[in-house]
């Protein structure tokens, strides 16, 4: 079968998630769209391999070229009442727009957690007028007791624990799989002639929303099970693997 399209998660599916690089292998492999949870400013380094179609933000924000296709703001009261929790709890948030910034509380864990999920080296730039601009994801930088007082004063809210030491905070009806059927409508292409690679369990619905999801061989198991094919490990050169096994390359 001919497929049109390719949608890939970055972290541990494009970028090797060991060393943080991206396998030769798959930039010789095929054009694709970029999938992730980061914000656009953090994608620019893709753009080498010929991606011009970003999802990002968790799926809130797509952008092809200069033109956004599909973007689902945080409303404004949410996003000032959890940037008060979080001044008043003393826990790091980080705001998700085009760029990447944050509030005032540089707490060092939430440093530790940077380096280990974004490979940051420095806290983000503090964005004290965040209200004034459109958000469309928060990292709430804290343990699972305080995602339960979180919870407790917030119902109107979608979060993802996705890191010991991190929660997305998102607006309701925020998902890779929206955000992949709003690319394949601005496309015209029907989602029986896409392909969507991942390795984490926020990629399972990607997966789902298209003619064969592939997980990677680093992948979790609950994505492996909802998968249609399991590839080799991103170290691995698993993207080329999977495309060659396929016979899609």
């Amino acid at each position: 079968m001919t497929y049109k399209i390719v949608f890939f998660d970055v972290d541990g599916t494009l970028i090797n998630y060991e060393n943080g690089a991206v396998e030769e292998s798959t930039r010789q492999a095929i054009h694709l769209v970029a999938a992730t949870g980061r914000p656009l400013s953090m994608c620019e380094g893709l753009k080498s391999l010929g991606i011009e179609t970003f999802i990002t933000a968790n799926g809130a924000y797509v952008k092809h070229k200069d033109v956004v296709i599909h973007k689902i703001p945080i409303e404004k009261g949410i996003v000032q009442n959890v940037q008060a929790f979080a001044q008043q709890q003393l826990h790091s948030l980080t705001f998700f727009t085009e760029q990447l910034t944050m509030n005032a509380i540089q707490n060092p864990l939430a440093l530790s957690a940077m380096q280990e999920t974004l490979s940051l080296r420095d806290f983000p730039v503090r964005n004290d007028s965040i209200i004034e601009e459109e958000v469309f994801l928060m990292c709430l930088y804290a343990d699972e007791q305080a995602e339960k007082r979180l919870a407790c004063q917030f119902s109107n809210i979608l979060r993802q624990r996705w890191h010991p030491y991190i929660v997305n905070v998102l607006q309701q009806d925020v998902s890779k799989s929206i955000a992949v059927k709003a690319v394949l409508d601005y496309f015209e292409i029907n989602f029986k002639d896409a392909i969507a690679f991942g390795d984490g369990e926020n990629d399972i619905d990607m997966l789902e929303q298209v003619g064969l999801g592939v997980a990677m061989g680093n992948g979790s198991q609950a994505l492996k099970n909802a998968a249609d094919f399991v590839t080799k490990k991103s170290i691995e050169g698993g993207i080329d693997f999977a495309l060659r096994q396929l016979h899609i390359i």
